[in-house]
């Protein structure tokens, strides 16, 4: 479809109708708070809401094609002007609108970066509005996709509607490896996937002793050492520096 964006026309697909619209649009955020989504053909005026132009037509779906192909040229292009400016940025993407009122140069830094002589560089290059967009690691994946660990595709580029923060207490409570480089994903952060089984565990660890406590148990005062939740045994260590491994039901005993 060609759609009403803020400065002119661009072509889209449609992804989603009716409630589940609604829904991806909450997750999204982009355009704020706002009311459950009105028809797709709204009325213009309304705030937050874009109309459907019309219909694509098999020329505007060649002139959409045509555009994602001249994408990586223009990519090549930005980064010889980056390293020309000598900035600390890395550029990432780029991205036609399709009426070629705009062009959108996403990028990652690690700091602030003052791109204002970039950008009427590449405005002159280009001759269309430029917008450069800081982006963070996991929405770079999100955008240039890829495969992971699991040698299953990202699920950040998938599925997973956006990269919520990993911290290293998520691979500490499941007992993972806590070397940055065994648990991190192609982007260089942590898995997403680490959030996936992080309840499970809070809620299964809740039922055992803490590691490091002084517990009283038959055979006296004992140290617990670790836990396997899901064997549901418990090791504990006493004060002569004897170590067994006890069953959870016979623990509460």
């Amino acid at each position: 479809m060609i759609v009403e964006v803020e400065r002119g026309q661009d072509f889209g697909v449609v992804s989603a109708l009716g409630e589940i619209a609604a829904k991806k649009c909450e997750r999204c955020g982009a355009c704020g708070p706002h009311p459950p989504a009105p028809s797709p053909l709204a009325e213009r005026g309304n705030e937050g809401v874009r109309s459907i132009v019309r219909l694509a037509t098999p020329d505007d779906r060649k002139i959409a094609t045509d555009l994602r192909l001249n994408e990586e040229d223009v990519r090549r292009t930005v980064r010889d002007r980056v390293r020309q400016h000598t900035l600390p940025m890395k550029v990432s993407d780029a991205e036609w609108q399709w009426d070629k009122r705009k062009l959108t140069i996403y990028f990652t830094a690690e700091q602030r970066v003052d791109f204002r002589a970039l950008v009427r560089d590449l405005a002159g290059l280009f001759r269309t509005r430029i917008e450069l967009r800081q982006i963070g690691a996991r929405d770079e994946a999100k955008r240039l996709d890829g495969i992971g660990r699991c040698g299953r595709q990202l699920c950040i580029s998938s599925w997973l509607p956006e990269g919520k923060p990993v911290s290293l207490s998520l691979a500490k409570a499941q007992g993972l490896s806590l070397n940055p480089v065994q648990i991190s994903g192609p982007c260089g952060r942590l898995l997403c996937c680490l959030h996936y089984e992080h309840d499970f565990y809070v809620q299964q660890r809740k039922r055992f002793p803490k590691e490091g406590k002084t517990v009283k148990t038959a055979e006296g005062s004992e140290r617990v050492i670790s836990v396997d939740i899901f064997r549901e045994r418990v090791t504990l260590r006493s004060e002569a520096g004897e170590t067994r491994v006890v069953a959870l039901e016979q623990l509460r005993l």
